[in-house]
């Protein structure tokens, strides 16, 4: 790198988020996190634990590997949120290179209610709230992000940038969660416009889908059933997909753009 860039990396006080901003930290980022602690008593306990954690441990871990790390509390879901992390990233540690979004809110919804999905997880029947709900984080505040960090881009003649964004599903639907399918397939919709309007400006933006990953909502029976499907080579870790991730903000990653990169 010819100077440090700043990453922005949301829902990074866990899981995918928080190896990502580890190793963008490592590969020479100064990273600003965010996180949104709330408690979810239908959640998993290690998934409960890690939603209602703050990143302070994660900025710790950066720092102590000699890197530079912010961690602010935001809730995506309210618009006014987005420029207000932009300006603080630019106030502190300098303006966005990297714009990393992997915050999701998590609600599963399906059209045939049930009590527990095939994981034992809590399952909601459709409704305006959990639709609006999970459309405001992942996908809204998704293209959000992505037009704040294009306008600001511009606005200071950059000749380089790179949009990473996290989605699950697939073109077929994503049964038993059929609003987080349905965001994430806008959210991708969003990142590979990005793609092509923004090339000309040296900005790369790609959409990463991560296997089964443990981020705390993994069991034995999850890892059971993941063992017994040939889609997947086994439950992954989550600095597995952050490798990914990192990879694709670097500068060896400067034509690879408008790409949907499963893994397995």
């Amino acid at each position: 790198m010819t100077h440090r860039r700043v990453a922005l990396v949301t829902g990074a006080n866990h899981g995918i988020g928080a190896a990502t901003a580890r190793r963008l930290a490592a590969d020479g980022c100064a990273v600003l996190l965010t996180f949104h602690a709330f408690d979810d008593p239908e959640a998993e306990e290690g998934s409960r634990r890690a939603h209602a954690s703050d990143a302070d441990d994660v900025v710790a871990a950066v720092r102590a590997d000699g890197g530079t790390a912010l961690a602010v509390a935001a809730d995506l879901a309210d618009a006014s949120v987005v420029p207000a992390l932009f300006d603080r990233a630019e106030a502190e540690l300098g303006p966005v290179d990297v714009l990393v979004h992997n915050a999701t809110a998590s609600l599963l919804d399906t059209f045939r209610p049930q009590e527990h999905d095939w994981a034992g997880r809590p399952q909601h029947g459709l409704t305006a709230e959990t639709v609006d709900r999970q459309f405001a984080v992942d996908a809204r505040a998704g293209a959000l992000l992505i037009a704040e960090h294009a306008l600001r881009l511009q606005r200071r003649g950059a000749t380089w940038g790179r949009v990473v964004t996290l989605t699950s599903g697939g073109v077929e639907g994503f049964p038993g969660e059929v609003s987080y399918g349905a965001a994430k397939a806008a959210l991708v919709s969003y990142t590979l416009s990005a793609a092509l309007e923004l090339s000309r400006f040296g900005v790369t933006a790609n959409a990463v889908h991560p296997p089964v990953t443990d981020t705390g909502w993994v069991t034995d029976e999850v890892r059971a059933a993941v063992a017994a499907d040939d889609r997947w080579m086994g439950v992954a870790e989550p600095d597995e997909p952050a490798r990914l991730i990192a990879w694709l903000a670097s500068e060896a990653a400067d034509r690879v753009t408008g790409n949907v990169i499963r893994m397995a």
